[in-house]
């Protein structure tokens, strides 16, 4: 029979993943707003990407892993790879898909997701009560996180109910498909193993702010789009606090 502690990593994760799809549900009813308002939305993710990358997955990488930075260069580059590899070999079905706006920021936040299914799983087993405020600064980030994943795919060709489901896929499934996944290996996810992959994880959200949404705030010419960055800046110092 599953124990307590499964079913309150099982809720968390289930939670993250709900309110990770209301924001998506959200931002797709209004889909035409959203379009119009695209680049607050890139100002935002920014801020709150790179605040939580710089600020909470590196030194926490490098705590675990003494060989962190090399893993953080490795998420940065694989990432980096993969987005040259999509542009010269282009699936045919992605033909009319801005690969640098939609596809590459989602495997950003696909990998950052679900190194979080494995950070519920981990701090869960520690006691119920760490894993417990370990979670609401990790769920605290998930509304906006589907709303920028979704705002990605839209602005870069994807239809409204593409974005929507690959959104929810990436974002929101799966963090608690990674919980199930790593739950049972538990006793085996050694720090050395879970800061490597929180490592490559901040190297790959670092590549996603820094090579596609800065450029963003950088040429916008709109009205409050670097207060709207520095919002995002401040949700980011606001989840770090929430985590202790």
């Amino acid at each position: 029979m599953p124990s307590a502690t499964f079913w309150a990593v099982l809720a968390a994760s289930s939670l993250a993943c709900a309110i990770t799809t209301l924001g998506i549900l959200v931002i797709s009813r209004y889909r035409s707003w959203a379009q119009e308002n695209a680049v607050y939305f890139m100002s935002f993710g920014a801020g709150v990407l790179l605040t939580v990358s710089l600020m909470h997955l590196v030194p926490e990488s490098l705590e675990m892993e003494e060989g962190a930075p090399m893993f953080w260069i490795l998420g940065f580059v694989l990432l980096y790879l993969f987005n040259r590899f999509l542009h010269v070999h282009m699936p045919h079905e992605l033909e009319d898909v801005d690969i640098s706006v939609g596809v590459i920021p989602m495997l950003g936040i696909l990998l950052h997701s679900l190194i979080d299914g494995v950070i519920y799983s981990v701090t869960f087993n520690v006691s119920i009560f760490t894993g417990a405020l370990a979670a609401i600064g990790m769920i605290l980030h998930e509304f906006p996180e589907g709303i920028i994943t979704f705002v990605f795919l839209d602005r870069g060709g994807f239809d409204r109910r593409r974005a929507a489901i690959y959104a929810f896929l990436a974002a929101g499934l799966s963090t608690p498909l990674a919980t199930l996944l790593s739950f049972p290996f538990i006793e085996a996810i050694s720090d050395s193993f879970l800061g490597g992959g929180l490592a490559i994880s901040a190297g790959a959200l670092i590549y996603v702010g820094g090579s596609h949404l800065l450029p963003e705030v950088e040429e916008c010419r709109k009205r409050y789009c670097f207060l709207v960055f520095l919002s995002g800046v401040l949700l980011g110092f606001l989840i770090l606090l929430t985590r202790g």
